[in-house]
């Protein structure tokens, strides 16, 4: 959920500006967006489901489900009511609550606890004077690991208590007491998630160049580099950078494990992986980019869907592959990441399979599509129109006979020319090579004397008999 705040950074301790490549997130609630419903049940439990994350990413999700699913409304948004309070974000509770009124009204927790909020935001603003204090006195005392330290307890505390702007300056003005690779990793990472959580796609690639360029051992590689992938995996994916997206979530190393539960699980890896690349990826592409790796293979175990919807794909079992995510449409429209996407994401699959599927053919029934898609014949024969008038279809469609014939295509004449080409550029070096071997046969070949350089000849020329075959026939010949 975005804040409605300003960003201005009033920079680190030498005054320059830290990170001011970070802007204000549009808040959702301004968009003009249509809200997604999803009126039926997911498939996934939302207590273990929630369960598999942390930090605010708990309450994102929830809040997000609670906003979209209706039956899982109640118990989402009363889960996160809980976890708020816990956590003291004054602002997310209210957002809760508000959101709780809508689908149960009557529900005690359904009430604004005020006399809660007002005790909350005095123990807030409490602990922020004295970290604010301590914080001074390090500054006065000019040691520079207690300042850091001291700017990190404030960035957790303000992250912590929802106010992610001042969360933001107090990390990056780290930035300036960081001594070592980890330090400013660590830093920069602790700004990545606070970049998520506003949307700010822009800002978290900013960030993850930042970290690349400050991994130097084999071990921070080891240790950091599936975080910065699966950052940079969420920001492609929100670009609409399908392809880019798909090799940064497919070659994420399985050792992150949980170590990122605060963006996204191993499962989301898989899922993100798996439908970024369906997306953008030709058959023989997810074959030794997908199916093949034995990193992505990990996570492809612990969601086995798809994997067969890949494989499905890669076998050109197509209207199984459509099959499948369609049976998991609900789930992926209840998760933050994926929600704005997945209706381009499963076009872009539905087109490719139907291309595929047409490549052997001269000729179809739309029956027969229809039935490979599992379609009805009226919405299969809308679908090939609008896939042939966009170019993306290069075939007709014979209304009366039901028949779908393709079209010549500049493909295949490029192909027919080119083996054309391929066959004279043969028949060529079989004529000369013939030609060669008559002349050595009948004696007509000019040897140079041994120890003698090729030198002016009694016709003028200079050159021997292989420099005369190199002439004639070319250095292949």
């Amino acid at each position: 959920m975005a804040d409605n705040f300003s960003m201005v950074d009033e920079g680190g301790a030498s005054g320059a500006p830290a990170y001011d490549e970070y802007e204000q997130a549009i808040p959702q609630q301004t968009t003009n967006t249509t809200l997604v419903i999803v009126p039926d049940l997911p498939r996934f439990d939302l207590e273990q489901y929630i369960g598999n994350y942390s930090g605010r990413m708990k309450v994102t999700r929830l809040l997000f489900i609670g906003n979209h699913c209706p039956p899982l409304a109640v118990e989402a948004l009363k889960t996160a009511i809980g976890m708020v309070k816990a956590d003291r974000d004054v602002r997310l509770y209210r957002q809760a609550v508000q959101s709780l009124q809508i689908f149960a009204p009557n529900d005690p927790e359904a009430k604004l606890d005020e006399e809660w909020i007002e005790k909350t935001t005095r123990e807030v603003k409490q602990k922020t004077d004295r970290l604010e204090a301590e914080l001074k006195s390090y500054k006065n005392n000019m040691i520079k690991e207690s300042i850091r330290i001291g700017h990190k307890d404030l960035g957790d505390h303000f992250y912590t208590t929802g106010d992610l702007a001042a969360a933001y300056r107090a990390f990056s003005r780290m930035r300036d007491y960081c001594t070592s690779n980890k330090q400013m990793v660590d830093m920069t990472l602790s700004c990545i998630l606070i970049c998520i959580d506003q949307a700010q796609y822009t800002s978290v690639q900013t960030n993850v160049a930042k970290i690349r360029n400050h991994i130097r051992s084999d071990d921070d590689l080891k240790v950091h580099h599936p975080k910065v992938n699966i950052a940079a995996g969420v920001a492609l994916l929100a670009s609409g950078n399908y392809l880019d997206a798909a090799r940064s979530f497919i070659t994420t190393n399985p050792t992150v494990g949980n170590d990122y539960n605060t963006v996204a699980t191993m499962n989301d890896v898989a899922i993100y992986g798996g439908l970024t690349a369906l997306a953008s990826m030709d058959r023989n592409m997810l074959k030794t980019e997908v199916l093949e790796s034995t990193s992505f293979r990990n996570f492809l175990e612990l969601e086995p869907h798809i994997r067969r919807a890949v494989t499905a794909f890669h076998s050109s079992r197509y209207g199984e592959c459509l099959s499948i995510l369609e049976a998991y449409r609900n789930d992926y429209l209840l998760d933050p990441f994926l929600q704005k996407h997945i209706d381009k994401i499963y076009e872009a699959v539905r087109t490719k399979s139907i291309v595929q599927y047409f490549i052997p053919f001269s000729c179809v029934t739309l029956d027969a599509m229809s039935t490979a898609f599992g379609v009805p014949g009226e919405q299969m024969e809308k679908e090939l129109v609008r896939l042939i008038e966009s170019g993306k279809l290069h075939a007709r469609i014979d209304t009366q006979n039901r028949l779908v014939t393709s079209k010549e295509t500049q493909l295949r004449v490029e192909v027919h020319r080119g083996t054309l080409t391929m066959a004279e550029e043969y028949e060529r070096a079989a004529r000369l090579r013939m030609l060669q071997i008559n002349v050595v046969r009948s004696g007509l070949e000019i040897k140079t004397p041994k120890g003698q350089l090729p030198g002016p000849g009694p016709m003028g020329g200079g050159l021997g008999g292989r420099e005369l075959r190199s002439m004639m026939f070319g250095n292949g010949a």
